[in-house]
């Protein structure tokens, strides 16, 4: 029998929707003050998850809700990047 393991989950910032940490982007604000996708969810620093849906992406970026909890002013190729990663997921 397997062990069923729980799944991790995180809330969108913008729906406040709880989700699956899979059903999420994790976004992070490094140490050094670099804003990245954390795509495996493991980097250092202060993180928030976006669901990944183009909506509430582009609200993220229009709200500016990234930089207010990151405490950082995150770069427009961010979500340039957030969109390129869903149209990617898109085409598989």
């Amino acid at each position: 029998m397997m062990n069923q393991r729980k799944p991790i989950l995180r809330t969108c910032i913008i729906s406040r929707e709880v989700c699956e940490k899979k059903d999420l982007i994790r976004i992070v604000r490094s140490p050094e003050g670099l804003v990245l996708i954390d795509l495996k969810g493991k980097a250092n620093g202060r993180g928030a998850y976006l669901k990944k849906d183009r909506d509430i992406i582009l609200k993220a970026k229009k709200t500016k809700a990234l930089d207010k909890k990151l405490e950082v002013a995150v770069p427009d190729n961010i979500y340039d990047e957030l969109l390129g990663l869903l149209n990617d997921e898109g085409k598989e």
